[in-house]
């Protein structure tokens, strides 16, 4: 079977973790959570950054800081997975639902068409005409690594005093190569930027995330509110409601590993989509999706287009011919607006999500994935159209 995303542990990743059971700091207390912290802030060129325990619990403590209360709204994207949004509710507030564009990523011109048509300005910000709930924040996903439009967003959330919440969890080391933030990296541009190490990110911690804030005071915050909001820690007086969000130093251990490797991840897999990219081409019916020309992507996830009346197969005929072939493939994930904890929610012309959702599979894209399976892959691919 190939993989469809499975983690790279042929570092220094057994030689850190033993160093940390060795010294038995293996908790939320160890020099590997600082260095690893240490280590992503100065890859993102950032002041700082928080490690917690998952990209989820990341953006639960960015739309605390963002001061989201249970009265507000969260303009948020359908076409994500569900972990972006959940969050939301942990606040007590509500989602409202945003389509997609062709990169996969939030519409954004429709999301300036909805600030400007579907809500009003107030002393107090952005209302909705609607519900007459403030809106507070905008969570945009960077997905599959591919970069959102964030010169457009930022201009938006300017106008209407939105904070912007950057779900970079897919995209770690994707940055802008041209442009107004030439050079910023995913999750550096908004207010808040958000993680993830799951097992099958580009590195992983086996889980575990990071958090970074442009507001030094509010990274801080952040850190104060992951450790159960500690004022003194040897008597333990707590005066606010924390979190028990902190990575452990073990994971640490394994993402400092990883980290080291990060840009020798990304190399391997522009080869692999550049190869899997020549070859579909010349299938009729197929395309992959491209990433947008002003980035550096990291090249996360590798996502088929399928026109079955040019193919021959639909998406999920063609998923299960794959997986009869011992290569593991996955359609993207159901649209959040119609699970059963939102479907009550407002949407806005979700329509082009609609549409991928029932016509893209994502191809096996591991770090660790070589040529001759890239080869066998688009092989197969070619041999079911013949």
């Amino acid at each position: 079977m190939i993989p469809l995303s499975v983690p790279n542990l042929k570092g220094n990743e057994l030689k850190y973790v033993t160093e940390a059971v060795e010294a038995e700091w293996v908790s939320t207390g160890g020099s590997f959570i600082n260095k690893f912290e240490s280590d992503i802030a100065n890859y993102l060129k950032t002041d700082q950054a928080i490690a917690t325990q998952s990209g989820t619990a990341g953006l639960h403590l960015a739309l605390d800081l963002a001061e989201v209360k249970r009265e507000n709204e969260v303009i948020v994207p359908t076409l994500t997975f569900i972990a972006a949004v959940n969050p939301v509710r942990y606040i007590g507030a509500e989602p409202v639902f945003m389509d997609c564009d062709d990169t996969l990523n939030m519409d954004m011109n429709k999301l300036e068409k909805f600030c400007e048509t579907e809500c009003y300005i107030s002393d107090k910000g952005l209302v909705n005409k609607k519900t007459e709930k403030l809106i507070k924040a905008v969570i945009v996903v960077h997905v599959f690594g591919n970069m959102a439009n964030m010169e457009k967003l930022m201009n938006i959330a300017t106008k209407y005093k939105l904070k912007v919440i950057e779900d970079a969890t897919e995209a770690l080391g994707t940055y802008y190569t041209s442009g107004k933030y030439s050079g910023k990296y995913s999750g550096t541009i908004g207010d808040f930027g958000v993680y993830s190490f799951n097992g099958n990110k580009i590195i992983t911690t086996g889980g575990g995330g990071m958090l970074v804030a442009k507001d030094k005071d509010l990274a801080e915050r952040a850190r104060y509110l992951s450790t159960q909001a500690k004022d003194d820690s040897l008597y333990y007086i707590h005066n606010e409601v924390g979190y028990n969000y902190r990575m452990t130093n073990v994971q640490a251990a394994i993402g400092v590993a990883q980290l080291e490797k990060l840009e020798e991840f990304i190399h391997t897999k522009k080869a692999n989509y550049e190869l899997y990219k020549k070859n579909i081409d010349e299938i009729e019916g197929l395309s992959l999706l491209k990433f947008n020309e002003n980035t550096r992507p990291n090249y996360w996830f590798y996502s088929l287009l399928i026109e079955n009346e040019n193919y021959g197969f639909e998406m999920d005929s063609l998923l299960l011919k794959l997986n009869e072939n011992s290569i593991q493939t996955r359609p993207i994930w159901g649209l959040i607006h119609n699970q059963s904890p939102y479907l009550g929610n407002q949407t806005y012309e979700i329509e082009n999500a609609k549409k991928y959702i029932d016509n893209v599979l994502n191809l096996p894209c591991s770090s660790n994935l070589n040529r001759e399976e890239v080869l066998r892959v688009t092989d197969v691919l070619k041999n079911l159209n013949s």
